[in-house]
């Protein structure tokens, strides 16, 4: 993957509480990112209408757009919308495929982004990374961070349970991701960035610890928190190592395999399981295992409806999706055999940790 984009290492304001689209009005209203209102509103088909009609009295002359399906040509077509006059900035306000979409056409632009999240799905509230569909496969593309990121704790609640809790995956998967990061340092001489290995590990191990749930505010923010940190640990480092290793190359090759499977942080987190029970590591294997059962994500290929050779065929692929990367899943180079029996060993391994 190229290196991402890099004008900005941290966002100039984060936050995240009950109430925040108050600060975001505020934020528009005083000139902090538009001196005159010239500021392009991207929304998405769910909540973001109904914020950017809370907003209209700070919008002044700013247009609203709305864009649906996460597709690299809707971002072509929104750069395009942004092109027919001067915008100051760009406000992204939604869940993950809307934020990309935003993140790319802004990108391209040229144009400052702010981000508000409405769900807490993945990590890509303030990453470097647009995750966007072409040619019905996932592809991600290097995009300027936002200078501003807000999370309102309502809009998030109001969204569906499963899709917010899908974000617990994705974070809990840096862990296995910077064990293939530190992998890679020992047997490639890759160079690990500390401190972005630092921000990914830190939101990832205050997700295992806590005790709390998504009905729990306290929680929700340390998982809003860990989000935004994995990030600031991509803009970091310039590339996505500190939060994607064998988990995400398991994740895309079921993306592009069996597409409509699950969401990313769900197979995120399922593909992190698995490859750190492929590393031995028994103590974060019991961890992570129940972590992710505790709150409802999926830990076994049947629980996103796959077989076991449906699986096993992803596991084989996955490394064809990430070339450059080196992983659990290269340093083993499994064959079909040898994945079939692994996988019927981490079956074993998941009844003996239920039980």
């Amino acid at each position: 993957m190229p290196l991402l984009a890099r004008t900005i290492l941290t966002p100039l304001h984060i936050d995240v509480r009950r109430g925040a689209v108050a600060d975001l009005a505020t934020i528009l209203a005083d000139g902090r990112i538009s001196a005159g209102g010239d500021v392009a509103v991207v929304v998405g088909p769910g909540q973001g209408g109904q914020i950017a009609d809370l907003l209209r009295p700070s919008l002044r002359s700013a247009d609203v757009f709305t864009v649906s399906g996460g597709t690299l040509d809707a971002a072509d077509e929104l750069g395009g919308k942004l092109r027919e006059r001067s915008y100051d900035a760009v406000v992204g306000i939604g869940g993950g495929k809307t934020i990309d979409v935003a993140k790319y056409a802004a990108t391209r632009r040229g144009l400052p982004m702010v981000t508000m999240a409405t769900s807490l799905a993945n990590d890509g509230i303030a990453s470097p990374v647009a995750s966007l569909i072409t040619g019905g496969i996932k592809g991600s593309y290097g995009v300027h961070i936002p200078i501003a990121v807000i999370v309102d704790l309502d809009f998030v609640a109001a969204g569906p349970d499963r899709h917010n809790r899908a974000g617990i995956g994705d974070v809990v998967s840096n862990i296995s991701a910077l064990a293939d990061w530190e992998l890679a340092r020992q047997v490639r001489g890759e160079p690990v960035d500390g401190l972005a290995a630092s921000l990914a590990r830190m939101g990832a191990e205050a997700v295992l610890a806590h005790t709390g749930d998504m009905t729990d505010d306290a929680f929700v923010t340390v998982l809003a928190e860990a989000l935004i940190s994995s990030g600031l640990a991509m803009a970091v480092c310039g590339s996505s190592r500190p939060a994607s290793g064998g988990c995400h190359e398991i994740m895309h090759a079921v993306d592009a395999l069996f597409p409509g499977t699950s969401s990313h942080g769900e197979l995120a987190g399922l593909g992190a399981l698995f490859c750190t029970f492929l590393r031995g590591d028994q103590r974060r294997f019991a961890e992570m295992s129940a972590c992710l059962g505790r709150h409802r994500l999926p830990r076994h290929p049947a629980d996103v409806g796959l077989t076991d050779d449906q699986f096993v065929k992803a596991v084989q692929f996955a490394p064809a999706t990430r070339p450059d990367r080196y992983t659990i899943l290269e340093h083993l180079a499994m064959s079909v055999t040898e994945t079939r029996e692994r996988l019927a060993d981490y079956a074993g391994a998941l009844r003996d940790h239920s039980g």
